[in-house]
């Protein structure tokens, strides 16, 4: 259920990105990359942790949306389903859930954005993408964003995830922007998401294999942060040979 699936080749675009339309947030303070967390990050692969996401959910969307709240705090089934790995970031001191971010991959099944909108032609690509992303509203907070971010990408360059797709409501959006994701349908404004409410979200993407060269030409601060790998904080379950011969 929450196993990495075997790397494949990846292709090579050469994708032109437009310029965002809103101002994106980059983080103003980012962590050094070998800086260690106040938490760890690791897959729900049990029912506790699974849990704890749950929870986490409950508590972020509770926050904007009153009415998720009651029903986010439960286990989702798509938890459980062959190609998606929930991601939940635990305080070290007490192991609560500080953050957490669900990728579901196209490899079993079309991804949950798909109810709302047809993506583009992407044969032979592995596409993923990111939803229930949540994390506390204590000052840790910031910081399991920044650090989820991070172990995501890392999680997508072990998987062999080629493009990530997400559903960003205002003003969230902007720190996807932040990160380089791009409109994905350009021009065609905010999309309602029958799985957040039908909230209208913008449609966005990042491709894999080229964000660290795009994120080092940009100088973005977060370029090395996102890279460097083999964070001790963060494990997906692997042993550190296996993660080094997949790099």
């Amino acid at each position: 259920m929450q196993t990495i699936p075997l790397l494949h080749p990846h292709p090579s675009p050469a994708q032109a990105h437009p310029q965002p339309r809103r101002r994106p947030t980059v983080p103003s303070q980012v962590p050094p990359a070998e800086a260690p967390f106040p938490f760890t990050i690791s897959v729900a692969a049990d029912e506790e942790r699974l849990g704890k996401a749950a929870g986490m959910r409950s508590e972020a969307y509770g926050r904007h949306m009153p009415e998720l709240r009651e029903k986010l705090n439960r286990i989702e089934p798509l938890d459980r389903e062959a190609g998606v790995c929930v991601l939940v970031a635990e305080a070290k001191q007490g192991g609560a859930a500080v953050g957490t971010i669900r990728i579901q991959t196209n490899q079993y099944r079309p991804l949950l954005i798909e109810q709302a909108v047809e993506l583009p032609p992407s044969k032979g690509l592995v596409l993923a993408e990111l939803s229930r992303l949540a994390v506390s509203q204590e000052p840790i907070g910031t910081m399991a964003k920044l650090a989820i971010f991070k172990a995501t990408y890392q999680y997508c360059l072990l998987a062999g995830i080629d493009r990530l797709v997400i559903g960003a409501r205002s003003p969230l959006d902007r720190q996807y922007r932040g990160l380089l994701f791009d409109d994905l349908f350009p021009g065609k404004g905010m999309i309602p998401l029958p799985y957040v409410n039908n909230v209208p979200h913008h449609i966005l993407f990042l491709d894999i294999p080229t964000a660290a060269m795009c994120w080092e030409a940009a100088r973005n601060p977060m370029h090395r942060f996102l890279v460097e790998p083999n964070h001790p904080d963060i494990d997906f379950g692997l042993t550190r040979e296996l993660t080094e011969a997949l790099q």
